[in-house]
């Protein structure tokens, strides 16, 4: 994918462990592509309205290696949710507002990168799986996909297990594509638990840029395919 030479970023193997890259700029599309595409996202904060990350270590789930709990695999053999992608982008990303830790300040989701996100979905490279019973939203996950490369960047849920089978969907889509890693970003125990691994940032970036070599889908994500529902459960 041509990325705009206009919004250019420091190097972010440059940046001490924390991963802070930059300060300012903008949410526009153009931006948050570059800096996607050089292993950087945004992390807005009451002290710093745009902030970028490039952290070190970086947490990462290849597709092949996740793991689905036994209690899990159940509740996908039950099949108590039905799954969609692309066709309630703007609701999941205000159902991960709304789902903040009770001992949070705030949300890191801020308006100006609600529009950033959802500029990009409407480029087809920003996309939500959802997870739905009868007929409501009930949990879901957002993220950025470029070449073989996908980036979470938030979930939620209003029922039980409802964005573990999001995620377990979407894993399976990205072993069907062929996608090299989810990037899940900052350490957590539940992305963990799902056989995420944290990588040195350096790993992460070389592997970011034979991802990036893929072609990227563009455009609204169909319908599970059979062969994706082999995939899910490696």
């Amino acid at each position: 994918m041509r990325i705009d030479p206009r919004y250019r970023f420091p190097d972010p193997r440059l940046a001490a462990h924390h991963g802070l890259v930059a300060v300012g700029g903008d949410f526009r599309p153009e931006r948050l592509i570059a800096a996607y595409a050089r292993g950087i996202f945004p992390w807005p904060s009451p002290e710093l309205r745009h902030a970028w990350f490039s952290p070190d270590p970086r947490l990462v789930l290849v597709p092949s290696q996740l793991h689905v709990s036994r209690s899990l695999r159940r509740v996908l053999r039950r099949e108590e949710f039905e799954v969609r992608y692309d066709s309630a982008f703007a609701r999941v990303v205000a159902g991960c507002v709304a789902h903040q830790r009770p001992d949070a300040d705030g949300t890191w989701i801020t308006p100006e990168l609600i529009d950033g996100f959802v500029a990009l979905h409407r480029l087809g490279l920003a996309h939500s799986v959802e997870t739905w019973q009868q007929g409501r939203l009930v949990g879901g996950l957002y993220g950025v996909s470029l070449g073989g490369m996908f980036c979470g960047e938030s979930m939620f849920f209003h029922r039980t297990n409802a964005s573990k089978i999001a995620l377990v969907a979407l894993v399976g889509r990205l072993v069907a594509w062929r996608h090299s890693f989810l990037d899940c970003q900052v350490y957590s125990q539940h992305l963990a638990h799902f056989g995420a691994q944290l990588w040195p940032r350096d790993r992460f970036l070389d592997a970011l840029e034979s991802a990036l070599a893929q072609p990227t889908r563009r455009g609204p994500w169909p319908a599970a395919e059979p062969r994706e529902l082999d995939a899910e459960l490696p």
